[in-house]
This record gives structure tokens, C-alpha cells and sequence, in this order.
């Protein structure tokens, strides 16, 4: 019998590094590598050739970012889903993505055994292992980060170094960092104290406020069923069209954010996050909702966009409930369907001007000036019945308190 074999979600970072070292060394595993392209700067073959340099017994490339976008960012677009009012859910919806391939290969290769880099600290830990589980109940995960003697990424630069193991990284810039197409995120280092502000050069796909042009950028994007599909009028791929935002957006200083968050695990943490593509598709979204959709459905659905969040932050992405509340989004967003206008100025990002096919917005209905379709008179017929209830609670603490002063 040959050796077991493990699926190693792999990088080259860091942690990865030393773990693909790591699992030959304590399990005699054969260490197939995994990196899952979802539009992260990388230099693959060379992820590749050092993956097989520190002794993975085969290496696979998976590119995934049409389907990650297509998938995960615009269902989670369309349905308004925002963690705690600041997050775009980068890393989060990525990750169910990453483990339904690992899976895959896992299957594939017959192995026996998933291994990832997350701490035991994290989010990533849940949003992995949820998906696996899910999708392989059989397949047994390993989490080092749980299990091992090493406390520290400081320990893990000293393990690098005794085994020769090439990292990116030094202990003087111990930055973590997750990209892919949609954001980056930072944490780690002097980001750790809350009253630590930022430095400008943490920044990777924008610029500071302070550095972004003096005037303003104008850019409309085409929605067809609350999915964009053009920018200033040309037609774009999935792909192509977030990596064409965020250049746009990124040169403006737009989408980046500096939050303390609260863990699926129990603990707060504080990181930097910019999402310049994201940001401009997110607040062009919500203006056409604005223009097409009635209150009622825009109150609901912004109760389905919080448990969404929820979900989709806490790892639960191949659940039923994600699966169901797909279909009420989907089911709302027949009407998105037309085009915004938003301005880009030194870190800002508005929505200045919107037009649909399917816009519940009148003007003959509203306009001050003289109109043949709505009679004014009829509103007062309407305020009384829609006063009624506080007319009658009225009524009755006058008699109350007229009660009490005759006693």
C-alpha cells in the first residue's frame, strides 16, 4: 500500500509553507497542494514550483474566478448582504468555494485527509470546515494551527528557517493578509491596538484619500436582473468587469474600511479592508433597488440582507436557508434591471443618478407643479383613517384624565 494522502489548501505563504513541511514530517503523509485561484496576485508556477521544491507530491492550480463571481460575489450582491453594516464579505465568501475544490481533488486523489492553514482563533477554521463537512462528512481535517507546537507566526518564521522553507514574510512586517478578485484584508501587527491608526502604506489596490486625484470620476454601471454588466456603456465579463472597477475605484481612494469586528469564534478583531470594486457595484445596486422596488419588499428584503451576512460570515453557505433566501432575492430582482450614475471623489462613493426601464419613481405623481393624476383632496381621507388609532388612544386619556380630576 502506498502512502495516505492529504489535500493541503496551499498558498505559499506563511503558514502554508511550513505545514506542507510539517505534515510529511508527522504524519508521512504524501502532501498534494491545492492553491485555489480566485483572483489573488500570485505568480502561480512559482507557487507551484515551490510547492514541489519543499515536497508536495503534486501540485494543482484551480482557476476559479468566474465561477467565484458569478457564484458567490453577485448572489451576495444581489441580495444587499453586509456584516455589520461595513464588511463586503471578501474572505468570507471565498472560502465555501475553496473547500467545495478541495473537496473535489480530495475525491479525486482518493486521499484520505484535508488539512488548511486557518488558526484556531479565526473565522476560516468554521468557513472551511462548515463547507467540507458539508459537501464530505467522511473526509478528515486536519487544522495544525490546533494541534502543533507552534504558538506564534514568530515560531513559524523560526520553523521556516531550521527546514529552509523560502517565506514571504519577516518579523518586523508580520501583516496577514487574504486577497483575492473582490477585496485584500490586513490584519495582524501594529493593527492589533484599536489606537494604532493605519499607515498609508498597508494599502495594495487603492490609495489613501489623501493621494487620490482632485477631481471627481464619473462612472455608470448597467444592471440587467440586479447583476452589473457594463461600465460607461461597454459590456464586460465577470471577471473583467470587477478587475476594471477596481482599478477605476481604486485610483479614487474609494472602499477601504478600518473595523473591529466580532469573530464567529467569540472574540473581537480589527483589520483593514479595501474593496474599491465592491464598493462602487454595492452602492450603484442599492440606488436602482431604490428607483425599482416598493417599500415593503425593500423593508424585507433588508431583514433577508442581514441574515444573509450572517450566513454567509459565519461559514453556512451550503445550507438550505442560503439556498432559499436565493430565491426571494432572485425573485425581487426581475424588476433591477437599468443603469447609475456614481461619483468617485478622494474616498467617496455615491450614487448621483438612476434610470430603469422598470422605475416606480413618476413624475407626474409627484411633481409640484400642476398634474391630472392625483387629487390632492384625497389625502385628507387618508390621514384621517391613518390617524384613527392615535385619535381614539387620545380620546381615551382625555376621558382618563378628566376621570381622575372629578375623583
Amino acid at each position: 500500500m502506498g502512502k495516505e494522502k492529504v489535500v493541503l489548501a496551499y498558498s505559499g505563504g506563511l503558514d502554508t509553507s511550513v505545514i506542507l513541511t510539517w505534515l510529511k514530517e508527522t504524519y508521512g503523509y504524501d502532501v498534494i497542494a491545492v492553491c485555489v485561484d480566485v483572483g489573488q496576485d500570485d505568480d502561480f508556477e512559482a507557487v507551484k514550483e515551490k510547492a514541489l521544491a519543499t515536497g508536495a507530491s503534486a501540485v494543482y492550480i484551480e482557476d476559479v474566478k468566474e465561477e467565484f463571481v458569478t457564484d458567490y460575489i453577485y448572489p451576495t450582491l444581489k441580495a444587499g448582504a453586509i456584516y455589520e453594516n461595513d464588511y463586503l464579505l471578501g474572505t468570507s465568501f471565498a472560502r465555501p468555494l475553496i473547500a467545495k475544490k478541495l473537496v473535489e481533488i480530495a475525491e479525486k486523489e482518493n486521499a484520505s485527509a484535508i488539512a488548511h492553514g486557518a488558526t484556531g482563533k479565526g473565522n476560516d477554521q468554521v468557513r472551511f470546515e462548515l463547507g467540507i463537512q458539508a459537501l464530505n462528512p467522511h473526509i478528515k481535517i486536519i487544522a495544525p494551527w490546533r494541534i502543533w507546537d507552534l504558538k506564534s507566526r514568530e515560531d513559524c518564521i523560526d520553523y521556516a528557517k531550521r527546514h529552509n522553507i523560502p517565506i514571504p514574510v519577516s518579523k518586523e512586517k508580520i501583516y496577514s493578509r487574504d486577497q483575492n478578485l473582490w477585496h485584500i484584508s490586513h490584519e495582524g501587527g501594529n493593527l492589533e491596538d484599536p489606537w494604532n491608526e493605519h499607515e498609508d502604506d498597508i494599502y495594495m489596490m487603492s490609495v489613501s484619500p489623501e493621494k487620490a486625484p482632485d477631481q471627481p470620476t464619473y462612472v455608470e454601471i448597467e444592471f440587467e436582473k440586479g447583476v452589473p454588466v457594463a461600465i460607461d456603456g461597454k459590456g464586460y465579463d465577470p471577471v473583467q468587469l470587477i478587475q476594471t472597477l477596481n482599478q477605476i475605484a481604486g485610483a479614487n481612494g474609494v472602499g477601504t474600511i478600518d473595523i473591529v469586528e466580532n469573530r464567529r469564534v467569540g472574540m473581537k478583531s480589527r483589520g483593514v479592508y479595501e474593496t474599491p470594486g465592491g464598493t462602487v457595484l454595492y452602492t450603484a445596486h442599492r440606488a436602482l433597488e431604490k428607483l425599482t422596488l416598493d417599500r415593503d419588499t425593500m423593508s424585507f428584503k433588508a431583514i433577508v440582507a442581514e441574515k444573509y451576512a450572517q450566513l454567509v460570515y459565519d461559514g453556512l453557505w451550503f445550507t438550505p436557508l442560503r439556498e432559499a433566501l436565493d430565491q426571494f432575492v432572485d425573485s425581487t430582482q426581475k424588476w433591477v434591471t437599468g443603469k447609475v450614475k456614481v461619483k468617485l471623489y478622494k474616498g467617496n462613493c455615491k450614487a448621483v443618478a438612476s434610470a430603469s426601464p422598470y422605475s416606480l419613481y413618476n413624475e407626474e405623481f409627484v411633481t409640484f407643479g400642476e398634474d391630472d393624476v392625483y387629487d390632492q383632496k384625497d389625502a385628507e381621507g387618508f390621514i384621517n383613517l391613518f390617524a384613527l388609532p392615535l385619535k381614539i388612544r387620545a380620546i381615551m386619556m382625555e376621558k382618563q384624565k378628566n376621570g381622575e380630576e372629578r375623583s
